[in-house]
């Protein structure tokens, strides 16, 4: 049976494993379809590709884009595309510029309230990965500012205090734009994470795929209620989008974001892989 998963995350940008770990890692769950979708970046592809096909699994193309939709952060999964199109390399470029200038900007603000240093502390644990804020939280922590990672959020880096430093993302059909661009497919991702109702993430999904989106994730991880499953592809099928599957995995120990936990893509929606050159088992 081949179990997808096409949302994961490693150490190219705010996971733990790197690409070979992640993968290895894949494989051993049972997984046959993974996708390493770093956030705005593929730095980690060819390197994700290429232990896939030592350990006998296909690796495909992905990232997560961040951008903006009505004025809200949403996150958008590019799958299956060319890695080398220019389009999407300028496109990985730009946000990467964004992040660093992002993580600058933290810095700065950290500085004001005494907190220096906080740059080079955070650039040197990414160790050439994009830096955020989970970088900065626990160089606060190593040098002793605060106790462990959620006091460095409550205190200097959540929502409203002086380390939320706010990013100035693209339009969501900007990023469509970029995944088609390079043959790509455009998914949602983790639709119900962005607490909207459900009117709302009706509209959502119908302004995607009126720019041109393919899909959304049906299944985001292991702890998603079935109700929460059937309403998803009840969206689906009201938007002709297509259905995807994926942990959203960061980190070993977590395991509501295990790989391969999603699980398989239920009945009555057609799944965002019925296009691709895949062999898909029963």
């Amino acid at each position: 049976m081949s179990v997808f998963d096409l949302h994961c995350h490693s150490n190219c940008s705010d996971g733990v494993l790197s690409p070979e770990q992640l993968v290895e890692r894949a494989a051993n769950a049972g997984v046959t379809h993974l996708a390493l979708t770093d956030h705005d970046s593929i730095a980690g592809l060819t390197r994700a590709q290429a232990h896939a096909a030592s350990v006998g699994i296909d690796c495909i193309s992905g990232i997560e884009f961040s951008c903006v939709w009505a004025r809200r952060g949403i996150h958008v999964v590019g799958l299956h595309f060319d890695a080398s199109n220019p389009a999407l390399l300028q496109a990985t470029e730009y946000m990467g510029k964004q992040r660093q200038a992002r993580a600058q900007e933290i810095a700065r603000q950290l500085a004001k309230v005494g907190l220096h240093g906080t740059l080079a502390g955070a650039e040197a644990l990414a160790g050439g990965a994009q830096v955020g804020r989970p970088h900065f939280a626990q160089h606060l922590v190593d040098v002793g500012a605060v106790k462990n990672i959620a006091q460095a959020f409550k205190r200097y880096l959540g929502a409203g205090k002086i380390g939320d430093v706010k990013q100035q993302w693209p339009e969501i059909e900007v990023v469509v734009e970029w995944i088609n661009q390079a043959g790509g497919t455009a998914v949602v991702a983790h639709p119900l994470k962005y607490q909207l109702t459900r009117t709302k993430l009706l509209q959502l999904c119908q302004d995607f795929q009126a720019a041109g989106g393919r899909g959304i994730e049906v299944i985001s991880g292991a702890d998603q209620k079935p109700q929460q499953t059937k309403d998803m592809v009840k969206i689906c099928q009201k938007t002709q989008l297509q259905g995807s599957v994926g942990s959203d995995f960061h980190a070993p120990d977590v395991p509501w974001q295990a790989l391969g936990s999603s699980g398989q893509l239920p009945a009555g929606v057609e799944p965002v892989w019925a296009d691709w050159a895949v062999v898909v088992g029963d």
